[in-house]
């Protein structure tokens, strides 16, 4: 594919930008993304893909917990609103059980860099609970001293007695979601937060060592607008978490139901929900905060600062990351797993998840088998994700493919540097500062299973 001809760019006015590019484009935290998963990744097909394994490679773990102590209604995970605690030590008990079952099925006792205990709200877990998982966790694997031990916390039900339990059994680094501070908003999507409990959270956490807080915010909910968003960020500002997430909600009521009950005519509109998050994003850089992948801001001391600086930057299902292992094991329902030879996810519902363990099989319901294309695409737009630029070149010698075969995105590119939103250097394809917000569209570019009007994906902008 040879370099695009100098084209005389102008970036487009905002209004124009939304007109052509605010279409639907995956969030890129997999590829191929999870719309493609298929049944063809059976438990059969896992266990051989574990058994393949080399026991002398690192391993990150993902927790899923998928409980919460409210219904939060913007939210699209998978989780689910209770109020007894029964469902949660039931939920423990197979999980621990899974994880023995994972255990016959790897080559051996391997090396664990890195786990996340994701949700729905993992403080939802009791002291002891946690105890119990930890517990599990170190019997099984060999869990390095200074592994990273992250968990997604809800701060409205956060204790001081949980952080302590949740520290002594390692916990190092902690997500609180905030999203948005102003009542109206809150009101809005059923998350009543108060700031001054916020602030205390933070508080715990530095007490027992938690080293790197994020915080979660968020843009285009319902009765949100600059002001409100602004107020929030600099509230926010006032406790320095090492991190924040800027994430763009995602209303997709056919997918999830409970979005239903947010009313159309509360949400902000594409041009108010690029005001908000660049109006945030240039608050946050003015406060010393780096600017990093498509939302992420991190200090410049923040271990993912400089993963980003030295090009060593990923991006996986928790966002972007740090964690350099090629192996991710995924535990609980609806969890996804990330092996060399392909993707993998747990059967989604509760009750289908603990009739697979019952059985006796690992509970996975599909997957995907990496082709040698996908690995070569998937490194081009995780690229493009962390890095705002790729050399198509580079990656096709280390593929041993050819830039022909890149033919098929060259009108697009050209477009996009027509627009204003990349430069061709050679054969990098570079991302201009106003390109950063379309850079979900410039990657399925080279997604040869994206379907434009598929309607399965959240919006580009």
């Amino acid at each position: 594919m040879p370099a695009l001809a100098e084209t005389s760019s102008q970036t487009l006015s905002r209004t124009a930008l939304i007109a052509k590019y605010d279409g639907r484009a995956p969030r890129y935290t997999s590829y191929p993304t999870a719309v493609q998963f298929t049944p063809e990744v059976t438990a059969e097909v896992y266990k051989g893909w574990l058994g393949g394994l080399s026991q002398s490679d690192p391993v990150s773990l993902y927790l899923h917990i998928p409980f919460c102590a409210r219904l939060c209604w913007y939210c699209g995970c998978k989780t689910r609103a209770v109020n007894r605690h029964a469902p949660v030590r039931d939920y423990v008990s197979y999980l621990l059980r899974e994880t023995a079952m994972l255990a016959e099925a790897l080559p051996g006792r391997m090396k664990v860099d890195a786990v996340h205990l994701g949700g729905g709200t993992p403080n939802m877990l009791t002291p002891d609970e946690l105890d119990l998982i930890f517990g599990t966790l170190k019997q099984t694997f060999d869990l390095s001293p200074d592994a990273e031990i992250a968990a997604e916390l809800d701060p409205e039900i956060l204790t001081r007695d949980w952080v302590q339990a949740a520290t002594a059994n390692g916990l190092n680094r902690a997500s609180l979601g905030v999203q948005n501070l102003a009542p109206e908003v809150q009101a809005a999507v059923n998350r009543v937060e108060r700031f001054n409990h916020i602030a205390s959270c933070v508080g715990w956490l530095r007490e027992f060592g938690v080293a790197s807080i994020n915080m979660d915010l968020m843009y285009g909910l319902p009765k949100q607008t600059v002001a409100n968003t602004l107020d929030t960020v600099r509230e926010i500002l006032t406790v320095r978490p090492e991190r924040l997430a800027l994430f763009g909600y995602a209303h997709v009521p056919w997918m999830k139901s409970h979005q239903q009950l947010i009313k159309d005519e509360d949400l902000p509109g594409a041009a108010e929900r690029l005001d908000q998050s660049e109006a945030a994003a240039e608050l946050l850089v003015s406060e010393g905060y780096v600017r990093i992948g498509l939302d992420h801001f991190a200090l410049p001391a923040d271990s993912l600062c400089k993963a980003m600086a030295q090009g060593r930057m990923h991006r996986n299902f928790q966002g972007y990351t740090t964690d350099e292992a090629t192996i991710l094991l995924g535990l609980g329902a609806s969890a996804i797993g990330n092996l060399p030879q392909g993707f993998s996810q747990n059967v989604s519902q509760e009750l289908g998840w603990r009739a697979a363990i019952d059985g006796g099989n690992l509970p996975i319901a599909r997957g995907l088998a990496l082709t040698d294309d996908d690995r070569f695409r998937g490194e081009i737009i995780e690229k493009l994700m962390c890095d705002f630029e790729v050399d198509l070149a580079q990656v096709c010698a280390h593929h041993g493919r050819t830039l022909a075969d890149l033919d098929t995105t060259r009108p697009g590119l050209a477009d996009l540097a027509a627009d204003g939103l990349l430069t061709m250097e050679g054969d990098r394809v570079i991302v201009t500062q106003a390109g950063r917000l379309v850079v979900r569209t410039l990657c399925a570019l080279f997604d040869v299973y994206f379907a434009p009007e598929g309607g399965r994906h959240a919006r580009a902008l």
